[in-house]
């Protein structure tokens, strides 16, 4: 990683992790974190960053069990999603933006958004083969299942 790569890393994360209590949330430790949920018959009990990478970049459409690949997205402007895609993915907002709009004109669609975590773990919970994440210090409950940890 580049020198201002690292530093832009950084500056976004602490950037999201003060929106996050600008807006009423905590800059609680669980904060820097996010849960990796899977829809409960996913015959996978983990996912490295390098699997993430795959599923979200759109370059893994397909389980090992043949089943779809359904990556669940939280909204641009949520912070979970900005830690997301600068510590897992190691992209910028605007390069992931672009790299989907690619994958668009390949006939491939970008993940689902959902505006909450909650609504996350609603959709994974009610879809087979959905993949997604929330903030770690989200309760998760029985319908779904937890993969990961992440960063």
């Amino acid at each position: 990683m580049r020198p201002w790569q690292s530093f832009f890393r950084r500056a976004l994360l602490s950037a999201s992790i003060g929106l996050a209590a600008l807006l009423g949330g905590s800059a609680a430790a669980d904060d820097t974190h996010v849960l990796i949920v899977a829809h409960p018959s996913l015959a996978v009990s983990n996912l490295s960053t390098e699997d993430l990478t795959r599923i979200y970049l759109l370059r893994q459409s397909l389980w090992p069990d043949g089943a779809m690949v359904v990556p669940v997205n939280r909204e641009a402007s949520s912070p979970v999603r900005s830690l997301f895609t600068t510590a897992v993915l190691q992209q910028t907002a605007n390069a992931l933006a672009n790299h989907w709009q690619q994958m668009h004109f390949k006939g491939k669609n970008p993940p689902l958004v959902q505006e909450s975590d909650q609504a996350v773990l609603a959709f994974v919970q009610k879809v087979p083969g959905a993949v997604g994440y929330v903030s770690a210090d989200t309760p998760v409950g029985d319908g779904v299942k937890v993969l990961g940890k992440l960063p």
